[in-house]
């Protein structure tokens, strides 16, 4: 699917935006299913729906009413639409991450993301490795844009590069903040470029690539399909923050057998002993 010089550019950056990555067809499919779902929501005063692990699978945002819905988070959605199910895990997405960290690769968890026009909604500068640490770093996560994605509508902000840097704490102060300390947001803001894209792009961005993304200053909504996947031999070291039936599933290759490590250093102290490290992840 890829070409040689498109894997070396994503080694060397971090990510990579491929254009029509969804086809047409299922594309149709994603944005029929969101756009019911927004509709639903008129209905509901709070998150409604039930994941595995008994958390809501739908999430308002601030502000949200019947005549301006704001429907901001899909939790597992991979297991409540056949069309989130096949672009995540049988589409040529998947064979775009093969490309990048294959033979064998296996699916993790999966959210949908939106930005409703006028959201205020931001994602604080951080990496997700720290949330979804495994025993490796073959771990990707694939945006996939529902919707027509562009610098002023919540586009994801990234630093190319910074994958091969260190793995930043999410604690500061002695208090658990979800995020990168405030003077390296602030340098990573001013290298920031932008991921954009008509829908139908995909994003493939490396799991310690820091990122983050402002808030939506258009009419227009910025919704995202939002896929992990790992190395068949890149174990997973905490809960996953979407449970899902179909995390470990392989989407190519075989199983390997095997489990891979890497040293890392990561500037955490030990994990609280209550649920906030974890409620913080499911919100990331």
């Amino acid at each position: 699917m890829l070409t040689h010089h498109q894997i070396q550019q994503y080694q060397k950056d971090g990510f990579l935006v491929v254009e029509d990555a969804i086809p047409p067809n299922l594309l149709d499919a994603l944005q029929t299913d969101f756009a019911a779902w927004v509709e639903e929501s008129r209905s509901h005063t709070a998150p409604f729906g039930k994941t595995i692990n008994d958390k809501p699978r739908f999430d308002l945002a601030a502000g949200h009413s019947p005549e301006t819905p704001c429907l901001r988070r899909v939790n597992a959605p991979v297991e409540v639409s056949d069309a989130c199910h096949d672009a995540a895990l049988r589409s040529p997405v998947t064979e775009i991450v093969t490309d990048l960290i294959g033979p064998d690769v296996k699916f993790h968890h999966s959210k949908i993301n939106s930005k409703q026009p006028g959201s205020d909604t931001v994602v604080k500068w951080h990496q997700d490795f720290p949330f979804t640490p495994h025993s490796n770093d073959d771990v990707v996560t694939a945006l996939m844009m529902i919707d027509t994605v562009t610098a002023d509508n919540g586009a994801l902000e990234v630093v190319p590069g910074s994958h091969k840097g260190p793995i930043h704490g999410l604690w500061h102060g002695g208090r658990f903040t979800g995020s990168i300390d405030e003077e390296e947001a602030i340098t990573s803001q001013k290298k920031a470029v932008p991921c954009t894209g008509p829908a139908g792009s995909v994003c493939f961005m490396h799991t310690r690539l820091l990122h983050g993304s402002a808030a939506n200053l258009t009419q227009t909504p910025r919704t995202l399909l939002i896929a992990v996947y790992s190395a068949d031999d890149a174990i997973a070291l905490s809960p996953n923050p979407m449970p899902n039936r179909f995390e470990g599933q392989l989407v190519s290759g075989k199983r390997s057998g095997k489990i891979r490590s890497m040293d890392f250093e990561v500037a955490l102290p030990e994990l609280p002993s209550n649920a906030s490290f974890f409620e913080q992840q499911e919100k990331n």
